[in-house]
């Protein structure tokens, strides 16, 4: 049996990724596409980020990372509840008074809610989790100071194959991370060249 070429591919997953291109992001997002997971679903692909303070500067600083990842299964999947799966992983250091924060998982789940809401998306069956960690250093490492981290993975399920909203969703939450300021009513960031 030969390997599944890119005929094979059904036409709604095409249809789903086609859906991704051109979503615009802001300038500090740095996207780029790779290899989705093998052996989750029988069709996946997958984009990380990076956002920094500035795209192309050699000083800029790293201030949020993550992974989006569409799985999709023609069959659905029962816990799923769907075809489509999202799934997201964001990565942000935090002020060491805002790491401290008992509040901070709840507040970031916030983050995910508020931001699928704002781009019009109803996550279906959707979970997650929220990691914070804190770091001390000690002995020859002993002058860095305390470092926070925080951690979103969450996933949840689309009803079609229109995609696109929900990438918008996922960038809007690293940059909430990244503690970038929200853009004001009305502006969307330019297209990159």
């Amino acid at each position: 049996m030969s390997p599944p070429g890119p005929e094979d591919v059904p036409a709604e997953f095409v249809r789903a990724l086609r859906s991704l291109r051109g979503v615009p992001v802001r300038p500090e997002v740095s996207l780029e596409e790779v290899t989705g997971p093998a052996r989750i679903a029988p069709y996946s692909a997958a984009l990380t980020a990076e956002v920094r303070t500035a795209r192309r500067s050699v000083a800029a600083q790293d201030l949020a990372s993550g992974r989006f990842v569409v799985l999709y299964d023609p069959a659905g999947q029962e816990a799923w509840e769907g075809s489509f799966r999202l799934v997201t992983l964001v990565r942000a250091t935090l002020e060491e008074e805002v790491g401290a924060d008992p509040l901070l998982g709840e507040v970031a789940w916030t983050w995910f809610l508020d931001a699928l809401g704002s781009a019009g998306v109803d996550p279906h069956a959707a979970g997650g989790t929220v990691t914070r960690v804190l770091s001390q250093s000690f002995g020859a490492l002993d002058r860095r100071e305390e470092q926070s981290e925080l951690e979103i993975r969450a996933s949840w399920t689309s009803w079609d194959e229109r995609l696109a909203p929900h990438l918008t969703a996922w960038t809007t939450l690293l940059c909430t991370a990244a503690g970038l300021p929200p853009l004001p009513e009305g502006v969307v960031p330019l297209p990159r060249r």
